[in-house]
């Protein structure tokens, strides 16, 4: 049985989503080195990133219309409302996901030397095209289609981005990842992953994502505050056996499931944003930009959905 194509759709997303870090420099404009970044637009590498963005465009929409949309048949473009399933931790995902895409665009193109309100704009457009692009393959499949609600998350993603971007050339709130490992998994390992790192990206009982603010950029720059240190929201949701909701037995075996109940939760928080503290080692600059996107471990404030109010020594 072929397993849902949005939990394909999200494989890619996150996938890229885990790749980012590696391949972006950073967003803190003095996080960088000296001369890494022409004054002027510099043609061969403005020829070398829209070569590398167009291709890898070409070559991942290919791929993905191989290996995923071959089999399905194809149908009149139709539309398909999502927007219930998976108690919303999905779609935040594709907030995250059109967040980062805005980011890596933008970061390439301001590289070769272009100013940054072109670099913004132009990395949201292949953002928002990326994303765009994999709905409209949705609506002409069969058994799937086109999500407004897909659509809407990917351009408030690359939209927070943006905003950020023209107004403060920085990127003082962030999105952020955090997963832990749940007991839900073992119950459906062909929905939720079998394995650990299947389960990183389709068990969304673990999921929690964030958003990160940096506190010392809306404060005077004289200050004495840290300014690596960050305040954070976050969201999840547990108890999700499939998408709309849980099944009552295993249609296979005939065995029950657990009885769980899907409840969401909210979450506050302290965070760091590595990209801010100052250091001379190569080294740990690259740490700090490979893990930039993970929300940093710290005692946090849980709200969930059935009334109570937790505190977590640590939360990840």
């Amino acid at each position: 049985m072929a397993q849902p194509l949005y939990f394909s759709r999200m494989r890619l997303a996150s996938f890229i989503l885990l790749l980012i870090p590696l391949l972006t420099f950073g967003q803190n404009l003095d996080f960088y080195p000296d001369g890494w970044r022409p004054e002027t637009v510099h043609k061969g590498r403005k020829i070398g990133v829209m070569s590398v963005g167009l291709g890898g465009y070409a070559l991942g929409m290919t791929g993905l219309y191989t290996l995923w949309y071959s089999d399905h048949e194809s149908q009149s473009f139709g539309t398909f409302d999502d927007n219930a399933e998976w108690e919303g931790v999905d779609k935040i995902g594709h907030i995250q996901t059109g967040y980062y895409l805005a980011h890596l665009g933008h970061e390439a193109l301001w590289w070769t030397g272009m100013n940054n309100k072109n670099s913004a704009i132009w990395g949201s457009v292949y953002s928002v095209g990326f994303m765009t692009t994999i709905e409209i393959f949705d609506g002409f499949s069969t058994g799937y289609g086109f999500s407004w609600g897909d659509i809407a998350a990917n351009t408030l993603g690359t939209g927070l981005f943006l905003a950020q971007q023209l107004t403060w050339k920085e990127q003082r709130f962030q999105m952020k990842f955090s997963y832990h490992a749940t007991e839900y998994a073992q119950y459906r390992p062909e929905l939720l992953g079998s394995s650990w790192n299947e389960r990183l990206l389709k068990d969304y009982n673990g999921h929690t994502y964030w958003l990160s603010m940096n506190l010392s950029s809306f404060m005077r720059r004289e200050t004495r505050f840290p300014k690596w240190l960050n305040v954070a929201v976050g969201y999840g949701a547990e108890g999700m056996l499939g998408g709309h909701e849980n099944p009552v037995f295993d249609e296979e075996t005939g065995e029950p499931y657990p009885e769980f109940e899907r409840y969401r939760k909210g979450f506050l928080s302290l965070d760091v944003d590595l990209k801010r503290i100052k250091t001379r080692s190569k080294f740990l600059k690259g740490t700090f930009i490979v893990l930039s996107f993970i929300k940093i471990p710290f005692p946090t404030l849980e709200v969930n959905s059935r009334g109570k109010v937790i505190f977590h020594p640590i939360y990840f």
